[in-house]
């Protein structure tokens, strides 16, 4: 057996002229590094990470177990089994955490029935638990963390066995619980949505019912934050670690048009989807903000032709990632109770590291928070400079009174095969700026906001495909 612990990637090679992205790019419209990072807004992040509780996400997901069975077609009367009486308690604890902090959760379910598809051929009432902390200057601009309430065993329609689904995914939404309990004591200028969605095993319904509902009720909707499977820490390849964890995000947007494809074949965007600027700024926020967590960005939506409930934000355009554990154990996925051969099956809470789904959480968290408290990300951002010296970016002015923390924007760019940001410059409150003999052949950019406490923005790419904007 193998045992791995790694060292946060303080030493990984980004550019020997990186200007430090510091506290998440600490850089204030003075160009006061060190000020910024000492402002309030940043130590708060710092605080947000070490309030997660690794206690209250273990009694969590020990609640969630002892309901027998949450499959999504199990008993919906009972008070002791089934995904009813989960759900049901889950909007309690929501209703709870809003209580604590005078009614500062929108707490409501969210139905549909679903009938006539191979995994819920009945009519069935799929029902998610939806928890909305709304911002107070820009209320309809959302991040959105999610877990996924129902469970299975081997047979997908298998609703009488008992299946804890401990890991999967009890550690999600015993997460998504706790960083509401975390994040519910502050004030945001953006809303903040806490999902605990249905019917994943059976089709990503839940996920779909509200991606469809943040698109008809037009959310502004930046960012998903998928949480699948966030407590393994003992792979089935033998390796032990909790010092990792995966981004899934997905590249060219699903929903992209064959004019925007036409365009992106000469401008570039391949690796710059809004996904995948959102999964480099998450990156970023594990290595200033949570101590011994290296994050490895995949270049997938998902697993190796595998799914989760990110996917159907992603359909409808919206920058979604899935957040999970790196090793995973197939020994307790989808597996009936059982021992075989002196191996053990099943999804049990005994396989959770609560301190590393803790880890996760905070993660999450602080990306939320951060995301919250900074600008909304640049709209219409544009770029020129074919057959010229320097590039020009320009982009819209944000709104005044919805972005009161606005100080101005920052220009990154980065040699076109490099993973992670490399150069920056902070340009001030404008809204077009010109990098002298830095030719555009030669780099990819993108621009983001930052506040006057230097909390910035996710990057944005130039054109439709790097637009956070579905």
């Amino acid at each position: 057996m193998l045992t791995v612990k790694v060292a946060n990637k303080a030493s990984k090679l980004i550019g020997a002229s990186v200007l430090a992205w510091g506290a998440l790019g600490a850089v204030s419209f003075a160009q006061d590094e060190s000020q910024a990072q000492s402002s309030s807004q940043m130590s708060h992040l710092h605080d947000i990470a070490q309030q997660v509780s690794p206690t209250r996400i273990e009694q969590d997901i020990q609640t969630l177990v002892n309901f027998g069975t949450r499959h999504t077609l199990s008993e919906t009367e009972s008070d002791t089994r089934g995904i009813g009486a989960a759900r049901r308690w889950i909007k309690s604890e929501f209703d709870k955490i809003s209580a604590q902090c005078s009614g500062c959760l929108e707490v409501f379910y969210q139905t549909e029935v679903i009938s006539g598809e191979k995994r819920i051929p009945n009519a069935t009432e799929v029902v998610s638990v939806i928890a909305i902390q709304k911002g107070t200057s820009d209320p309809n601009r959302y991040v959105l963390m999610s877990g996924d309430i129902d469970s299975r065993v081997t047979d997908v329609m298998d609703f009488t066995s008992d299946s804890p689904g401990a890991n999967d995914n009890a550690s999600g939404v015993a997460g998504t619980l706790e960083a509401a309990r975390v994040l519910s004591k502050h004030k945001f200028h953006g809303s903040i949505v806490y999902a605990a969605l249905a019917g994943e095993e059976q089709g990503l319904f839940g996920g779909r019912i509200l991606a469809e509902y943040a698109k008809a009720q037009n959310w502004q909707l930046k960012a998903v934050l998928n949480n699948d499977m966030i407590g393994n820490i003992e792979g089935v390849n033998g390796v032990i670690n909790n010092t990792t964890a995966r981004i899934f995000a997905e590249g060219t947007r699903q929903m992209e048009t064959s004019e925007e494809a036409s365009w992106r074949r000469f401008t570039g965007g391949e690796v710059d989807s809004p996904s995948r600027n959102l999964a480099r700024y998450i990156d970023k926020i594990a290595d200033n903000y949570i101590e011994n967590l290296d994050t490895m960005v995949i270049y997938r939506l998902d697993r190796f032709r595998r799914g989760g409930h990110h996917r159907p934000f992603n359909d409808l355009g919206f920058a979604g990632v899935r957040i999970m554990e790196t090793n995973e154990n197939y020994n307790r996925q989808h597996q009936d109770l059982r021992t075989e051969n002196g191996v053990e099956y099943g999804d049990t809470i005994d396989g959770v590291d609560f301190d590393y789904a803790a880890k996760l959480t905070a993660l999450n968290a602080v990306s939320l928070a951060s995301m919250s408290w900074a600008p909304k990300p640049p709209t219409d951002v544009s770029i020129s400079g074919a057959v010229q010296p320097s590039t020009t970016l320009k982009w819209l002015a944000l709104d005044a009174d919805e972005n009161p923390q606005l100080a101005g924007y920052k220009i990154y760019w980065r040699y076109t095969d490099a993973p992670q940001w490399q150069y920056s410059r902070y340009v001030g409150n404008v809204n077009e700026f010109t990098l002298k003999n830095v030719v555009i052949d030669n780099y990819f950019f993108g621009v983001a906001s930052v506040s006057k406490s230097g909390i910035e923005s996710p990057v944005v790419f130039p054109g439709p495909a790097g637009s956070f904007n579905p």
